[in-house]
């Protein structure tokens, strides 16, 4: 008869848990490159380039956990996308970078 899989072998260490360094790091990184496309587009309003930079450097705090910093980057653009000089297509963009934050872990 042998052991269950979970249990570790007679004598054997028990398996190290692993964590991942930075969840869904390439997610995020895809999200800090939108909102650095984002504040480059001179065909945005300044405000608005202004608050996608506050954005990406919310995402990108040190010492601060992922969730707080999705929620506070979420905050600060669904501030900006409420904008009434914001154009159509910065309007989506920021939805779609909206989007990508609520889909990560």
């Amino acid at each position: 008869m042998t052991a269950p899989a979970s249990t570790p072998a007679p004598g054997a260490a028990p398996p190290m848990p692993t964590v991942p360094a930075e969840p869904d790091s390439a997610g995020l990184q895809r999200v800090v490159a939108s909102l650095a496309e984002l504040a480059d587009d001179v065909s945005v309003p300044r405000n608005i380039r202004r608050g996608a930079l506050s954005a990406r450097a919310e995402l990108e705090k040190p010492r601060v956990a992922l969730d707080v910093r999705i929620a506070g980057a979420i905050s600060l653009l669904d501030d900006l996308s409420n904008d009434p000089n914001l154009p159509t297509h910065g309007r989506t963009a920021i939805w779609s970078i909206v989007s990508s934050l609520e889909s990560l872990p």
